[in-house]
């Protein structure tokens, strides 16, 4: 499991189960508000967290009734192969329960907490109750070279069939020597079919270096001619490692992810040390980056003291290659991951308004950097992570300081409101990114970090779903902040859009210091469209507090709206449908003269 366990504690008469369970497992506990007196984090609604946590691909262990977990998470259920382990347990500890999850460690952590509490574990996967193992489920360090065949293979066993084991016993079964199916571990390449199950044990490290912007086919063509060249299978390969300089280098981040492992990094000093195991040390190399040889000392770094250079450099013009074997497959890694930036907007602010990619972003991430305002708006998602808090105004030194983290290796969020590529963050990174350290922009190093971008649902389309559908034509967003726009820019394009009868949302309408502009706007607007063009005003949307109020162009008053309002203009064509829970706003697209001309049509041929 990539991300630990939450507890989810919703009553007093689980509280201290759930307890005991985090003091075994070293697990974090979420309490239910006003329930439970004490926890880690609280969160108000059990069936709301349960699913965001579950949308994050977070394990969710629950000590209450099986009924709420499966409620809550039921509407996200579609791929068992991705889904995380969902688990209840009873009040008492008596009986541990695998929902979700069974051949993704359910059941192997439900049998871990039952023998915590002295409970049973209610495990009701047929392969664990028949077989004693789930064989899709390897243990760590070990690779199913074939997990399409494993159902065919569990089933036969289940039938009456029985293993044949060749190498290591992975599951401690017994070995039939005429039995028909076989589990084979082994580092070589093998292909496994419907009666056999091949395991790789990842014991090898690959070593990968390249000049600047390689071809990655052919860096590609190096590896896997190596691995076939040594008797290697694919899936015995634990990592990929290189010097820190290569951590953006497109050709050995493909590798990585053609092989499917994590992305190593060293730097010169670390390599250096390797020296005096290397079979090819290079003085040019030396000169170049610090150290003697980068793929044989990434590969050696990779497997440690006790680790063996297996093969040698191997090169093509412009990449090299090495490995090395560890005396044992390797489970903890050595030297740093990349550096992740993941650029999220986390909506306007209620969860369910949150992708649950944003949500398995953050959920990921070992550190959230943000207003802190947003951050709290994760609520129980955030607790337990290392967090940055900036104050308003501090954009730049934020996005600065996000990238510098993700710099030294860490996986970090950067956390906007609403999508962060509209008004937001977004951009300010990529503007950081575009410059030099000498111009202002950010270290070498946080240059090479990884960026993720991920769609939010802005304040604009929660204020328009809200309204009805009052960008169903043309519209246009406008901020009125002119700290960083200038103030006759931002006229020009009032004026444009005004002449061009969009639907206009406005973004940043007024603050304390600045409450002209959102007048001067109206009036501007006013000279194109009818004075009664509905307006809506959404402030706090997808908050407790959220309002929603309608007026006229012409009513606008500047007084009521703050910078938590979306001001959302209507074009002429823009109309309010009274429906039943009141006003809705909506702009015609022309559907209705399409329509009135099929009537008229109609008529006419009637006639």
């Amino acid at each position: 499991m990539a991300l630990n366990p939450v507890i989810l504690a919703l009553s007093a008469s689980g509280e201290a189960t759930a307890h005991r369970i985090a003091a075994a497992l070293g697990l974090s506990v979420h309490g239910r508000q006003d329930r439970v007196e004490k926890a880690d984090a609280f969160f108000a609604n059990a069936l709301d967290h349960a699913r965001d946590l579950f949308a994050a691909g977070v394990p969710v262990i629950g000590v209450c009734a099986s009924g709420i977990l499966i409620r809550g998470v039921a509407p996200l259920l579609a791929d068992k192969t991705a889904e995380p382990p969902v688990i209840s347990v009873a009040d008492d500890g008596s009986v541990v329960i695998p929902l979700l999850g069974g051949h993704r460690g359910a059941n192997r952590l439900a049998k871990q907490i039952a023998e915590a509490l002295g409970g049973v574990a209610a495990v009701t996967t047929a392969g664990d109750l028949a077989i004693g193992a789930a064989l899709d489920a390897p243990p760590a360090g070990y690779r199913l070279a074939n997990p399409d065949d494993a159902k065919s293979v569990m089933a036969a066993l289940l039938n009456g069939a029985q293993p044949r084991i060749e190498g290591t016993d992975l599951f401690d079964l017994d070995s039939a020597e005429n039995g028909t199916i076989t589990l084979a571990v082994t580092e070589e390449p093998r292909k496994g079919d419907s009666q056999t199950l091949v395991y790789h044990p990842q014991s090898f490290a690959l070593g990968l270096g390249c000049a600047r912007n390689a071809d990655p086919e052919e860096m590609w063509t190096l590896v896997t001619e190596t691995l076939a060249n040594a008797g290697i299978a694919t899936g015995a390969i634990a990592c990929v490692n290189s010097i820190g300089l290569k951590a953006d280098e497109p050709a050995i981040n493909e590798v990585a992810r053609r092989l499917g492992v994590p992305f190593r990094l060293f730097e010169a000093a670390e390599l250096e040390a390797e020296t005096p195991r290397l079979a090819n040390p290079s003085e040019v190399v030396f000169a170049e980056v610090g150290c003697h040889g980068v793929s044989e000392a990434a590969a050696l770094a990779a497997v440690g003291s006790e680790g063996t250079l297996h093969v040698a450099k191997r090169k093509t013009a412009n990449a090299t290659c090495a490995i090395a074997k560890a005396p044992a497959p390797l489970i903890v890694l050595r030297g740093r991951a990349r550096g992740r930036l993941s650029i999220v907007g986390i909506g306007p602010g209620q969860s369910s308004w949150r992708t649950p990619e944003v949500s398995r972003l953050v959920a990921d991430a070992e550190e959230l950097v943000g207003y802190g305002l947003y951050i709290d708006l994760l609520g129980p998602l955030a607790a337990g992570k290392q967090r940055s808090d900036f104050p308003l105004g501090g954009e730049e030194a934020r996005c600065r300081y996000a990238l510098e983290q993700a710099a030294l290796g860490k996986n970090v969020a950067l956390v906007c409101s609403g999508d962060a590529g509209i008004y937001a963050m977004g951009a300010l990174v990529f503007e950081l990114l575009d410059r030099d350290a000498d111009q202002h922009g950010v270290s070498d190093a946080a240059h090479r970090v990884e960026v993720v971008c991920s769609p939010g649902v802005s304040a604009l389309q929660g204020a328009a779903a809200r309204a009805g559908a009052p960008l169903g034509h043309d519209f246009c967003t406008i901020s009125l902040s002119d700290l960083l726009t200038p103030r006759d820019e931002i006229i020009r394009r009032l004026k444009a859009a005004a002449e061009g009868d969009f639907v206009i949302a406005f973004y940043n309408p007024v603050s304390k210091t600045r409450r002209t502009l959102l007048a001067e706007a109206r009036d501007i607007l006013l000279e194109h469209r009818p004075a009664n063009t509905p307006v809506m005003l959404a402030s706090s949307l997808g908050r407790p507090e959220e309002h929603i109020r309608y007026r006229k162009l012409a009513d606008l008053q500047v007084d009521e709206v703050d910078m938590l309002t979306v001001v959302l203009i209507g074009s002429s064509n823009s109309r309010l449908a009274q429906l039943g829970e009141g006003p809705r706003m909506f702009t015609p697209r022309g559907y209705a003269r399409k329509i009135d001309g099929d009537l008229s049509t109609k008529k006419e041929a009637q006639a």
